[in-house]
């Protein structure tokens, strides 16, 4: 592969074309409409690749993503999050909901309150429910209480949204998916009891996004599928060939069955979930484990000396969590086979607020 420097981010067009559109019919041959969440890729070519697939709009997780993807020509956008509204970011807000159909979360009536104070009533909300991650959002019973003060207060109440955040463990995407539906029944109709229709019940999670559980939801918003990474493999949620992002890696170390790449923590993002086996995976090695991860060096267990890369070789990593790595890289380079193809800026890197 014609790259001068490593670590690099690679995405494999092909395989992310292929994700891409195989989320899309899931959701279609099931009625559901597709709101992707684009704090995995940050990335405006990405985006409109799923909106030409079917998507709806995007989902993004803080207004600054809002504000870049909508400087991009992105109409449509839900930010799935309980904002605290101040003057500032009133002011911010406003201003989108002058330039793209704006949605944003909402999880308490103070909430609902303070938002109006500062951003006004021209853009609509969701009600985050908790259907069982026990992050954010109220009991699913909760939701046509804070609907209603939402309401009085002269917000647009759309609906309601969750993340089944529960579905990232071992053997719990399909129980999740059920605690997810049963919720999301459960807070639509106490919407319905205060008075308000909901239009949009939004929901999903890349785990559990292809799973066919019965279930109200309009619309899901799965974000890591377009690539997938270590943590859906290891949950049996996609299988390698599904993995449409690695980074690129020489190796700078090599002793017996160990070898150390330059791509650490700074490249890799360093994420690992209890319940993981590594802080990555090796392309094309399922018994390779990423044992230890500093600011710029990965130690990788190979399985076997004899078999093991030399010193300036290079392996494509296959990243914990993406989202992480995505966030801390300033280009996706594209490639198709061996080829490079385009790079693709990270426009929405960095964007917290």
């Amino acid at each position: 592969m014609d790259l001068d420097t490593t670590p690099a981010l690679l995405v494999d067009r092909d395989i992310l074309d292929r994700n891409i559109a195989r989320m899309a019919q899931s959701a279609a041959s099931r009625g559901l409409s597709l709101r992707p969440h684009a704090k995995t890729h940050k990335c405006s070519e990405i985006g409109r690749r799923q909106l030409g697939a079917g998507a709806r709009g995007l989902t993004v997780a803080t207004v600054s993503e809002a504000e870049v993807f909508a400087d991009e020509g992105f109409d449509d956008l839900f930010v799935a999050y309980p904002l605290w509204v101040d003057a500032a970011r009133g002011a911010r807000l406003r201003a989108l909901a002058d330039r793209v159909r704006l949605t944003v979360g909402i999880d308490s009536a103070t909430g609902a309150r303070q938002f109006v104070e500062h951003a006004g009533t021209a853009i609509g909300v969701l009600v985050e429910i908790d259907s069982g991650h026990h992050r954010t959002g109220v009991l699913p019973e909760q939701a046509g209480t804070v609907a209603s003060a939402a309401r009085e207060a002269g917000l647009d109440v759309r609906g309601v949204f969750t993340f089944p955040g529960h579905s990232y463990a071992p053997d719990a995407p399909d129980s999740a998916a059920r605690e997810e539906a049963d919720a999301l029944a459960a807070a639509a109709a106490s919407l319905r009891a205060a008075g308000i229709e909901p239009t949009v019940i939004s929901g999903g999670s890349s785990p559990t996004a292809h799973l066919d559980v019965p279930t109200v939801a309009t619309e899901l918003r799965p974000g890591v599928y377009v690539f997938g990474d270590a943590q859906q493999l290891e949950l049996g949620a996609v299988s390698e060939s599904d993995i449409a992002l690695t980074a690129l890696a020489t190796v700078v170390s090599a002793r017996d069955e160990v070898i150390v790449l330059d791509a650490g923590s700074k490249v890799l993002g360093a994420d690992r979930a209890a319940w993981a086996t590594g802080y990555g995976r090796i392309l094309g090695e399922p018994d390779a484990r990423i044992t230890a991860l500093s600011e710029h060096h990965a130690t990788v267990q190979w399985p076997e000396a004899s078999t093991r890369p030399q010193l300036g070789d290079r392996v494509r990593v296959i990243p914990n969590h993406v989202c992480n790595a995505v966030n801390l890289a300033d280009e996706l380079i594209t490639v198709s086979g061996d080829a490079v193809v385009e790079r693709w800026k990270v426009a929405a890197r960095g964007c917290n607020t």
